[in-house]
């Protein structure tokens, strides 16, 4: 399947985007482009937002095929990386917004912890918000989404793709939970 034209076009704006820059201890170095940061390694901040309704269940929701990472995979949360001078909570605010259209709803800091994998090193924030609202799915990153319970989200990830670093994320808040 190929990308479409407005795809494309955000993914290039994306990779455009100036995020933060931090090291191992999440002290911020300064401010490159998205696709420099990958490219070269180097390690980001990011947010991951675990949408729960009423009902308990996990927001879950397929991403683009013009995503940079993880194209077509499933993810656990909303999220993203931390543009340059933005705090973590206002970009999960904004994530969540962006990408799900969830406005307004009180954002439950958990965590931040450290992701290290060779194409994606990152510093994360976890937060959990719970709503009940219509979901206004961004097109050019979220082909579809649906709420499961969280024992289906952990079955799934068994046998499809799912983006490893917002596993980690939900792991570590059932953690927290317990």
């Amino acid at each position: 399947m190929a990308i479409s034209p407005s795809e494309a076009a955000h993914r290039a704006a994306s990779d455009r985007e100036l995020v933060a820059w931090v090291d191992e201890a999440d002290q911020v170095l300064g401010a490159l482009p998205r696709a420099e940061l990958r490219e070269r390694r180097l390690i980001g901040r990011c947010t991951f937002i675990l949408l729960f309704n009423s009902a308990g269940e996990l927001c879950v929701h397929r991403r683009t095929l013009s995503k940079a990472l993880y194209p077509g995979y499933w993810d656990v949360a909303a999220g993203g990386m931390v543009s340059a001078g933005e705090a973590y909570a206002d970009s999960a605010a904004r994530e969540l917004a962006e990408e799900l259209g969830i406005e307004g709803v009180e954002l439950r800091f958990h965590e931040r912890f450290y992701f290290d994998q060779p194409d994606n090193r990152l510093w994360c924030a976890v937060y959990s918000a719970v709503s009940d609202a219509p979901l206004r799915l961004q097109p050019e990153e979220v082909i579809e989404a649906r709420f499961i319970g969280l024992e289906q989200a952990e079955s799934e990830s068994q046998t499809q793709s799912y983006c490893p670093d917002s596993l980690v994320a939900l792991q570590r808040y059932k953690a927290s939970q317990s």
